[in-house]
């Protein structure tokens, strides 16, 4: 068995040797330090740019469907040798007629979608040419320089214009979810950051009580010698001495595991060891409900989404209408055309063409179909509009409580790091007062718990003073700090 010397230095060189192990491996990094990697590095930070790069296309997807298109249009080598089931139009005989011919045509045409009536503009121009084989062999040409379309639903549901009112807000709204997924980002950082602090705070208290321990038990055994010490209160310490090398492992295992989960946030393995600082120094923010709540409807993309949500219902009673009535089609052709054997005549002597017509279906009958869907749209609607009022609310309760959470947790940081000097003040001087033989083994337990608990509560309410602000900047969008609304470049996202 080892002497009480002996101990001692074992655990200071034990001590001693971690310490510098720890020291050489470990890098001390800020919180602002890790939020920033864990925004630039984390998956979750990759995921949420990748989901923004996605939703600005389906944005751009948009955009370019209210702008012309231009396409080339034909067909090449339509070659038809068959026989045709014809009627011959002054004796009503059907008879089989050969057919020996190839057709080649290409085109030009473009179009452009109308958001204001919700109609289809075209513009096209083609040459075709008829090569016909066998007795009446030869060939034509066809040609319409120029054609003008126009396709006009009436009494219809104009899907333009519902989409010219929600994509932007859809796109508004990726964006704000994308600056809301990197607040998120920076939630799951300070939580991570914090739990190491604390998992490293336990572990060299570990060390240190341990090293404490084997102290005040030299002290024991020598005051056991005069009578001053019981034996059970030096067994006492022996059996803490005991479960603090064993507290010293456990605490070093819940370190490690720690230390690996946020290095898998921040993109580096295992053998990288972060040493978290403790920054005592909290802005002098109070927040103001009113303003919070503000911001939040301003910013979030809460607010934003439920406003998509009711057009999307009003959208779908409106389809719902327009489908059950009358549906009718203008259809309108103006253009040049004419037809030659040479090609040079095609374009001759060119003959305008009119085509107009209206096409209507009326639904007589229909058993209540359309009807019912018109009361179950609107009934879909009343509900969306009740779930938003009632997520509004939600939303101004729990901003209040943040907001009470927030402005009360800097008076109980304060406190509580005034609390844990004082704790480990006065285990100090309970453990001098030890070695003086004016405190019991009961007293110096109590006054080494109090100082741990003081100190992990400090710690505590760190933590959850910066996760209070970070939820409140994800929930509005405004950095308090800077007393700005938070903002990227998302041009520098797409590059």
């Amino acid at each position: 068995m080892l002497s009480g010397g002996s101990e001692k230095k074992l655990c200071v060189a034990v001590i001693g040797l971690l310490a510098f192990s720890a020291a050489a491996r470990a890098q001390s990094l800020t919180l602002e330090e890790v939020i920033a990697q864990a925004r630039q590095r984390s998956v979750a930070a990759l995921s949420a740019r990748s989901e923004f790069v996605s939703d600005y296309w389906a944005w751009r997807s948009y955009q370019a469907s209210r702008l012309p298109s231009l396409s080339l249009y034909g067909n090449v080598g339509n070659f038809d040798r068959s026989l045709r089931l014809l009627q011959n139009y002054e004796t009503g005989e059907l008879q089989y007629t050969s057919n020996f011919n190839m057709q080649n045509s290409i085109g030009l045409r473009a179009r452009q979608n109308i958001t204001l009536t919700g109609g289809t503009l075209y513009l096209y121009s083609d040459l075709s040419r008829l090569d016909q084989f066998g007795s009446f062999a030869g060939h034509s040409w066809y040609t319409q320089p120029l054609s003008l379309t126009y396709n006009q639903p009436l009494f219809a549901y104009n899907q333009y214009k519902w989409d010219k009112r929600i994509a932007p807000k859809e796109y508004e709204k990726a964006q704000r979810k994308y600056l809301e997924s990197m607040e998120e980002v920076t939630l799951t950082a300070v939580g991570l950051y914090y739990g190491v602090m604390l998992a490293k705070m336990v572990y060299d208290n570990a060390l240190q009580n341990y090293d404490n321990t084997l102290t005040m038990l030299q002290v024991a055994r020598r005051r056991l010698t005069i009578g001053s010490v019981t034996r059970d209160e030096c067994l006492q310490l022996e059996l803490r001495s005991l479960n603090d090398s064993l507290a010293i492992n456990e605490s070093k295992v819940s370190l490690q595991e720690l230390r690996m989960q946020l290095n898998s946030l921040l993109g580096y393995d295992e053998s990288f060891e972060l040493d978290p600082v403790i920054d005592e120094s909290l802005p002098d923010i109070v927040m103001d409900y009113d303003f919070v709540l503000a911001k939040c409807e301003e910013n979030s993309s809460f607010y934003l989404q439920n406003s998509i949500n009711i057009l999307n219902a009003d959208s779908a009673i409106e389809k719902a209408k327009a489908d059950r009535g009358i549906t009718m089609q203008l259809n309108a052709t103006f253009g040049l055309s004419n037809t030659s054997q040479e090609l040079s005549q095609t374009y001759k002597n060119i003959l305008d063409q009119e085509v107009v017509g209206l096409s209507f279906s009326i639904p007589i009958f229909d058993w209540g179909l359309g009807k019912g869907k018109v009361r179950k749209a609107e009934a879909s609607a009343e509900v969306v509009k009740a779930e938003v009022r009632q997520a509004e609310n939600d939303k101004r309760i729990s901003l209040f409580t943040a907001v009470e959470q927030f402005n009360n947790q800097r008076q109980l940081c304060s406190v509580s790091r005034r609390a844990s000097r004082i704790a480990s003040e006065r285990y100090g001087l309970v453990m001098d007062n030890f070695r003086g033989g004016k405190a019991s083994v009961t007293d110096l337990n109590t006054a080494r718990s109090e100082s741990d608990q003081a100190l992990s509560k400090y710690i505590g309410d760190l933590r959850d003073y910066w996760t209070y602000y970070y939820t409140l900047r994800k929930l509005t969008l405004y950095d308090f700090i800077k007393g700005e609304d938070i903002s990227v470049s998302f041009d520098e996202l797409l590059d």
